[in-house]
């Protein structure tokens, strides 16, 4: 039996492809995925296929020729940018000699690297084992099922290969079990959020499209953000403040084409941050030569995950990489783009987040489709009225202040939403004498 070996860092690439020339965005992005888990691509091999071998995947003429490429470049591992049955992967691994990891495989491993917090810990430990669970094989003759009757080798009648199944179902029990308690603390927290009526905004888009980075520019968060695929798995919340009121922004796991279904089932606490938002805020990269394809690919998972019909916001960002790009506004697509998925033409805002452009235009963008609003007018407070005057200021809704004998004179510009609260509570009399007298404008 092959013993696997535990390195593993020297990659070659097997890009398969059913006739037709071969998907050079398949196979760049299949490069940048190996590099993000850390392999050094030392060679990639294209393999047409138009019948997937089951023993294998591909042929034995093209077997030999991975194995030959593997000695000649001195490669340890061999990743396939397709998904292999547990037969296939392990008759590839005697062949070759060599570990082999599929696609599914290899975005597991970037993910088990990129979890920081303990719920995204657990999310991809859970993703793991449901794929490690077809994947145990016997490996020693000495763990074969023990006989009964002779001295020596009466046991419990259970090979090793059924004491790790078991161990590992256990295991999945238990993070289960973890995950659904965290899953109730997140949904306590969403409705805290939704009590406190601040509307929700969730960053979506294909990984390394630049949502970090423009979350730490709208929010000043200080998130983790580098030029990698899948910098940032575990989701970040933060207010935001926006023309006409504050908003909650969540940053959320980037996309990828052939997301494997285990990762989408494993991390369904943190992508219902996307379903449960009022408003997605898909980030694009300007610069992709595939980025309407990325468009297409993001609104597939959206869909999965049930968040497909929610209203979208385009975000065009990287501009500062096409030369010439300027920011700006298209309240409706003109050359199809926002068209891709059925949606329709889509609002777009083109901004650079690493430089800062563009932001002005992205908040108002927010603020109208999230119909944000403000009230202002002047205010007439009685002596009396010492703690709504308070809160006016503390809400930083004052713009002018008169005091004469019979109370304040107050000039006031406050979001609606802030309004909204003061008036209902009950020594907001006055301000809801303003929102009949004074009602916010149409934007």
């Amino acid at each position: 039996m092959f013993e696997r070996s535990r390195k593993g860092e020297q990659a070659l690439l097997i890009q398969p492809h059913a006739g037709g020339p071969p998907d050079d965005g398949l196979l760049e992005e299949f490069a940048d995925l190996a590099r993000s888990a850390g392999a050094n691509v030392l060679a990639v091999l294209q393999a047409r296929i138009d019948r997937p071998n089951p023993a294998t995947l591909v042929g034995s003429g093209k077997l030999e020729e991975v194995k030959a490429a593997a000695e000649a470049t001195g490669a340890d591992l061999v990743l396939v940018n397709h998904p292999l049955t547990p037969v296939q992967e392990r008759n590839l691994e005697k062949a070759l000699q060599r570990r082999v990891v599929d696609r599914t495989g290899l975005i597991l491993d970037i993910f088990s690297q990129r979890a920081r917090s303990a719920e995204g810990k657990l999310q991809v430990e859970l993703a793991q084992l449901k794929h490690m669970a077809t994947r145990l094989v016997r490996g020693w003759t000495h763990l074969e099922r023990q006989r009964g009757g002779s001295i020596g080798l009466r046991g419990p009648g259970e090979t090793q290969l059924e004491t790790d199944r078991r161990l590992l179902q256990k295991r999945v029990e238990q993070l289960q079990k973890r995950l659904d308690k965290v899953e109730v603390q997140r949904t306590q927290m969403r409705r805290a959020r939704v009590r406190s009526e601040l509307p929700r905004i969730a960053l979506v888009g294909y990984t390394n499209a630049g949502k970090s980075t423009l979350f730490n520019a709208l929010t000043g968060a200080g998130a983790y953000a580098a030029d990698q695929l899948f910098a940032t798995l575990d989701p970040t919340v933060r207010r935001i403040a926006l023309p006409g009121g504050n908003a909650v922004l969540a940053d959320t796991v980037g996309f990828v084409r052939d997301l494997p279904h285990e990762l989408v089932a494993a991390f369904r606490s943190t992508l219902s941050e996307a379903r449960d938002a009022d408003l997605l805020l898909h980030v694009v990269d300007a610069a992709d030569p595939l980025r309407d394809e990325r468009i297409a690919q993001v609104d597939a998972v959206l869909a999965e995950i049930g968040a497909g019909d929610l209203p979208q916001l385009l975000v065009y960002n990287k501009i500062d990489r096409i030369d010439g790009a300027l920011p700006r506004h298209d309240h409706a697509a003109e050359d199809g783009a926002g068209d891709v998925g059925g949606q329709g033409a889509r609002e777009r805002v083109w901004v650079s987040a690493r430089d800062g452009l563009g932001l002005d235009a992205l908040r108002q963008a927010l603020g109208a489709r999230l119909g944000l609003r403000r009230v202002q007018g002047e205010l007439r407070l009685p002596p009396e009225a010492g703690r709504l005057r308070a809160r006016l200021h503390a809400l930083d809704a004052v713009r002018g202040e008169e005091h004469d004998g019979d109370g304040w004179c107050l000039r006031l510009d406050l979001a609606e939403a802030d309004a909204l609260r003061v008036a209902s509570q009950p020594w907001g009399a006055p301000v809801r004498a303003l929102l009949v007298d004074h009602p916010a404008p149409d934007r």
